[in-house]
């Protein structure tokens, strides 16, 4: 019997090890990952300087902030890597190579994501901007240390008014367990706190995916070559580089004139219009015909259809709720990945949800930066201060932490959420989740209807060379006949 207990305690602590060293394979990776993304974007000036201090401070700060956006990306592939963990061992079930691969590793990857999102949002990240907005105390001594001192004494003021307003929160929603748990911080506060801001990151995921799903079809167009009917390439790029030329000699021709300084600018502005036009123009002249008649409508297709199966799954959930309340997101202890898949389809149908999941997120993205609110948060290369990527990696660890529950909620997995994540307050509120889908739903239909609408609309009258049309007349009241006969004349 002891030598029994002895192999076990062994077997225990070999798996322990085994899983601690995936883990942080995985979150190194994912740290280099994130530290390249963030070089990429920071300003350059900021950590090259002459004053050492805030050079070390930004860099400190810096990477404090890939930290939080490796955490970021972390969350992302927690559904992912589950899903595909589970077809794996469906696929290899007595395989001795995937062993490794259990539920104790992705419930300990779970909670590790949560706990480290907590304390990025709850500590670092305010750190690291007390830190770099931070000066010491006026009479201290100056150095990194008195920026340390004061930017951690900013960070108790505020965790004692973020503790303040919660627990003045949890006293009017539940009185009775406000007044028994008043210093049970780890327990009650903190979880419920990142309750409130997962709460925050749905609702932000909500507003951000519709808009982000109809904006990623222009997005996915400017970065592929367009058909173009009826329309000749070499001669509107001939007019082009004249124009860009004309522009050209205006800007360099030195004159002092009191009308070219006022328009300088706009001569700028308008230079560099026609310029990214005419590179455009380039770029569909040298496409092959492949790539200039084919790609650009297969990847319309494949968007339209990933959009179109977003919206039949959420519908499909509406109706389960409606008849099953086993239908709620609910979160679970053990995994019991290997014993059966989470899609009715198999593995084609889980591979379909890690698709589906990824999507959701990247048009969450671009949503998010194409909203008039967070439009200036978008980072540009090599010109990003560091406040910006504070902010950035904030807004994307929000995103990142509340897509688990976003995807649970609308049925695009049927993967239960594990561990802390499926401790929420309001995931069991069937009111709540059922008009939640609803409303992902109509706005998604809203977003999807009118950006395939305008999409052709636009197409058709760029096509029929109704665009050229002066601003006084309304090309949406032009008849059909009208392009009818503008299409007949082209053609002949």
């Amino acid at each position: 019997m002891e030598a029994d207990d002895v192999s076990v305690r062994e077997q225990l602590f070999h798996n322990r090890v085994r899983e601690t060293i995936i883990c942080v394979f995985l979150f190194t990776c994912l740290y280099m990952l994130s530290y390249l993304i963030l070089t990429h974007f920071r300003k350059t000036a900021e950590f090259i300087t002459d004053d050492i201090e805030d050079a070390t401070v930004n860099k400190i700060a810096l990477w404090l902030c890939t930290f939080t956006l490796s955490v970021a990306v972390c969350a992302v592939l927690l559904l992912p890597i589950s899903i595909l963990s589970n077809e794996v061992l469906l696929t290899f079930p007595h395989s001795y190579y995937m062993q490794w691969l259990n539920g104790s590793l992705i419930h300990g990857l779970w909670n590790l994501v949560f706990l480290f999102s907590n304390l990025s949002l709850v500590f670092l990240m305010p750190f690291a901007y007390f830190f770099t907005e931070s000066e010491g105390f006026a009479g201290s001594k100056k150095g990194v240390m008195a920026r340390v001192y004061e930017a951690v004494v900013l960070l108790l003021l505020l965790a004692l008014l973020v503790l303040g307003i919660v627990w003045v929160a949890s006293a009017l929603l539940h009185d009775n367990i406000a007044r028994k748990s008043l210093y049970d911080l780890w327990e009650y506060y903190l979880p419920y706190l990142y309750s409130g801001i997962s709460l925050f990151g749905v609702l932000l995921l909500l507003l951000c995916t519709p808009f982000g799903l109809s904006r990623m079809f222009s997005v996915t167009g400017s970065l592929l070559v367009k058909p173009r009917l009826l329309e000749d390439v070499e001669d509107t790029l001939s007019c082009t580089v004249f124009e860009e030329d004309s522009l050209s000699r205006k800007l360099n021709c030195g004159s002092t004139s009191c009308w070219v300084k006022l328009n300088m600018e706009a001569m700028k502005k308008e230079h560099q219009t026609v310029r990214s036009k005419r590179i455009a123009l380039e770029m569909r002249r040298k496409a092959s015909p492949w790539q200039r008649n084919l790609g650009y409508p297969l990847a319309m297709l494949m968007l339209l259809a990933l959009t179109v199966m977003c919206v039949l799954m959420v519908c499909f959930n509406v109706l389960e709720l409606l008849l099953d309340e086993a239908a709620l997101p609910r979160g679970m202890e053990d995994p019991h990945l290997g014993m059966a898949s989470f899609s009715m389809f198999g593995s084609l149908g889980a591979a379909v949800q890690v698709v589906l999941i990824l999507y959701l997120m990247v048009s969450s993205v671009v949503g998010f930066y194409s909203s008039p609110l967070f439009t200036g948060l978008l980072p540009r290369a090599q010109d990003t201060n560091l406040t910006q990527i504070i902010a950035n990696c904030v807004s994307l660890l929000i995103l990142s932490s509340a897509l688990p529950v976003f995807s649970r909620t609308l049925g695009i997995t049927r993967f239960d959420l594990l561990g802390d994540f499926g401790r929420y307050n309001w995931l069991g509120n069937f009111y709540i989740v059922f008009l939640y889908n609803m409303l992902f739903a109509g706005l998604t239909s809203a977003s999807l209807i009118k950006t395939v609408t305008w999409a052709v609309q636009r197409e058709l009258i760029r096509a029929f060379g109704l665009h050229r049309l002066p601003l006084t007349v309304s090309r949406s009241t032009v008849p059909f006949r009208l392009l009818l006969a503008s299409g007949l004349s082209k053609i002949q």
